[in-house]
């Protein structure tokens, strides 16, 4: 099963980001399905239409997204993987305007699988990263250790 499982998260990985196949969205993530991690706040996205709303904001970001599979671990219905992310910033949301400016993130992402079909994601990115290198506003350069440390006085 283990193997399985880590062959549909290749799939998903190559068919819904790198070929832009929404509709694989539907064949692979399960009516009931929970992605958390996701998105610009905390909440949990439901099901596939919720899904799909938050993948067509990032291919809007994105469109030339590719993630590159660095490594998966299987154990049971759950499938930890390794992932790098990059694209060119060329479309508008997050407080920002199509920079043209290359990212390139790392994430994690352990996915439940049962029955052939993704029933709940944890998604881990370094967001921070990826709203520095777009430019967004948020994404002010953090304090220097110096000042960290200045302050604790």
């Amino acid at each position: 099963m283990s193997d399985e499982n880590k062959a549909l998260v290749h799939r998903w990985i190559k068919e819904v980001w790198n070929e832009g196949r929404e509709q694989t969205i539907d064949e692979l993530f399960a009516p009931d399905s929970i992605a958390e991690g996701i998105g610009e706040t905390d909440q949990e996205v439901r099901g596939p239409e919720a899904f799909r709303q938050f993948y067509r904001n990032m291919r809007s970001l994105l469109p030339e997204v590719h993630i590159q599979v660095e490594d998966t671990v299987a154990e049971g219905d759950k499938v930890v993987a390794r992932l790098t992310l990059e694209g060119t910033h060329t479309g508008s949301g997050m407080g920002t305007r199509g920079t043209g400016h290359r990212v390139k993130v790392r994430g994690v992402v352990i996915l439940q699988i049962t029955g052939g079909r993704i029933v709940h994601g944890w998604n881990y990115w370094d967001q921070l990263a990826f709203l520095r290198q777009i430019g967004a506003p948020a994404a002010s350069p953090a304090p220097t250790v110096d000042r960290f440390l200045e302050h604790g006085r």
